[in-house]
């Protein structure tokens, strides 16, 4: 018998399949001093891997290969290491490695130090390194590791901070630092090597103000004193000038709605501006001498991520949720296109805003091609919170879209890009508020004959997963059933358990710790309302999840398991989530049949 050819096996294969195996690249990140050598991210193996591309000669070699997979990585200035994080199995708790550009063996890149929780990394052209820790132990802690010499400490405090950037000339390190105990909202502080203090930036007023400060990266000049930097001063995100040396700050009022982002172009003349509004985003570039901002062209959708490249041109990541993503360059065409089978489109989002209790909700829906309502309907909720659904390509959604279903995303209060009061509302009614904003829309799909109220699916991964289960408690008569991936469950015991940089989140959030605000805990936990729960639960978990721990899942599926309730529990070898494509895939099959076992069939998948 002949072995069927690969285009015959693509051709059988369903398309939401398709649209997870089909090899993806993220945006290449290219050395500064070396920008014919880059790295990015390839899932061409099917697990997510670093890959090393020479862009002068065209050649491209896999460099990291674990069973788990590899996705935070970057290279040194002169583009001769490859720096990647080794942590174990999905765990985030690790050491820096390296290894050169063109091959060979890896090698720790940070002597002297154990391993940790990364908090941000900042190398020198000198080959000076600083490297950001947290530890359960020992708080957030940044080192300075000189050529030659054991590991300097320059900074240590109990609650989380990080490493920003490293001054061109390796003279300034930027700080982010939350001493002040808000988390959410961090200021800014610039010390020498060997730890003086040079200048501090602190919109929070100690704390008492919500108002956040972000390094976005020194000027790309010897000497330049000037750090560019992310303010929250006019309600969103905006990039600001900030000369540490002097003092002086550049406000840009770049007039734009919606959150702002900028990294300098590499002349130190300019920015290439990224605008996310209302679920789009976009690029401009802004020259600093003439103030004059200028509008680059890109397609309707979303840019993840871009960058701006020496000879003027832009890179970006683009996607649509109807169009896989592809890199392209504003030089014209697609700058890396990776081989073999291509992901399938899927369908547009249509944008849909909802009055809630704490003011207009945004939603994208998604609907079958054709199909007349009402449809059995799966609202997918994203994770973050601090983050936000978007019109960009998501293998998830259209997997559900395939099977008949029409999907829903709510940009709950919480979610970015809607203005920092909608982003700072999320607070101490957390898990709750949410849901609020997910009932208005949930409503309005009922009423408009988008959904059918008998058949909702509630869905979502980490925070998404959260927000399901205590969702599921909350609100026990508006879903059918549950599908959380990753989930916060107990909320006491995941606060026992996580990582400490989302123990000082949850701080915030919450407004105390578990001894502090018992209450709030309590009335946020899905735990606590799992008694009320009717719809059948399908829970995933990562046995090795630093983020949302495995006890307090087990905590809250023996609850439901005590009173007999419908309940599947899958465990997979990985973190907070799985960087295996056909880990993923056998994930969202199982979905899918727990989702179609419990509410019939819907329709035929393509």
């Amino acid at each position: 018998m002949t072995e069927p050819t690969d285009a015959q096996v693509q051709a059988a294969m369903p398309d939401w399949e398709r649209r997870f195996r089909a090899p993806r690249v993220s945006l290449p990140e290219w050395a500064w001093d070396a920008p014919g050598r880059a790295l990015f991210v390839s899932n061409a193996t099917g697990t997510y891997e670093l890959y090393a591309w020479d862009r002068d000669s065209g050649g491209q070699r896999q460099v990291t290969d674990r069973p788990n997979g590899t996705t935070d990585g970057t290279l040194s200035p002169d583009g001769e290491w490859v720096w990647w994080f080794s942590d174990t199995d999905g765990d985030e708790f690790g050491v820096w490695m390296r290894q050169p550009f063109g091959g060979g063996d890896d090698e720790p890149a940070a002597p002297g130090l154990g391993p940790a929780y990364s908090a941000g990394l900042a190398i020198g052209r000198d080959g000076t390194v600083v490297v950001g820790r947290s530890t359960d132990e020992d708080g957030s802690t940044v080192h300075v590791l000189a050529p030659g010499r054991e590991p300097l400490e320059i900074y240590r405090h109990r609650e989380s901070a990080g490493v920003g950037d490293l001054s061109h000339d390796g003279t300034l390190i930027a700080l982010e630092h939350t001493e002040h105990g808000d988390a959410t909202h961090a200021a800014l502080r610039v010390v020498r090597p060997d730890g003086t203090v040079v200048a501090e930036l602190d919109d929070t007023a100690g704390g008492t103000e919500e108002l956040g400060l972000s390094v976005l990266g020194f000027a790309p000049v010897d000497g330049d004193t000037r750090l560019l930097v992310g303010h929250q001063r006019r309600g969103r995100w905006e990039p600001m000038l900030w000369d540490v040396a002097s003092g002086e700050e550049t406000d840009l009022a770049l007039g734009l709605p919606g959150d702002v982002s900028a990294e300098w172009c590499p002349d130190g003349a300019g920015l290439l501006v990224v605008h996310s509004f209302e679920a789009r985003s976009e690029l401009w570039r802004y020259e600093i001498a003439s103030r004059e901002l200028v509008r680059v062209e890109t397609p309707p959708g979303s840019v993840s991520s871009a960058t701006a490249r020496p000879d003027g041109s832009f890179e970006y990541l683009w996607s649509s949720a109807a169009l896989p993503p592809a890199v392209r360059s504003t030089a014209g065409g697609v700058v890396l296109d990776p081989p073999g089978m291509k992901a399938p489109a899927s369908v547009p989002v249509e944008d849909v805003w909802v009055d809630g209790p704490g003011g207009r909700v945004h939603a994208l829906v998604q609907r079958p091609a054709g199909a007349e309502g009402p449809l059995p309907t799966v609202f997918e909720i994203h994770g973050g919170p601090t983050w936000h659904d978007s019109d960009a390509y998501a293998a998830a959604p259209a997997a559900w879209v395939d099977h008949g279903y029409a999907v829903v995303r709510v940009n709950y209060r919480g979610s970015t890009g809607y203005g920092r009061a909608w982003t700072d509302a999320l607070k101490h009614r957390i898990g709750l508020i949410e849901l609020e904003d997910i009932a208005a829309v949930r409503e309005w799909a009922v009423a408009s004959g988008l959904a059918d109220p008998a058949r909702l699916v509630l869905t979502g991964g980490s925070w998404g997963g959260y927000l399901t289960l205590l969702g599921l408690g909350t609100q026990p008569d508006a879903w059918a059933v549950g599908v959380a991936a990753v989930p916060v469950a107990d909320y006491v015991a995941a606060y026992e358990d996580e990582m400490e940089a989302l123990k000082a989140l949850d701080r915030t959030l919450l407004g105390g710790s578990p001894e502090e605000v018992p209450e709030r805990f309590a009335a946020s936990s899905p735990i606590t309302y799992v008694d009320r729960v009717t719809a059948p639960v399908y829970i995933s978990a990562g046995v090795n999840d630093p983020r949302c721990p495995i006890r307090q899942i087990d905590n809250y599926v023996d609850r439901l398991a005590a009173r007999g309730a419908v309940h599947e529990v899958y465990r997979y070898d990985a973190g907070h989530g799985s960087l295996v494509v056909e880990e993923r895939i056998k994930q969202v099959r199982l979905e899918l049949d727990f989702a179609a076992r419990h509410l019939g069939p819907r329709g035929r998948a393509k």
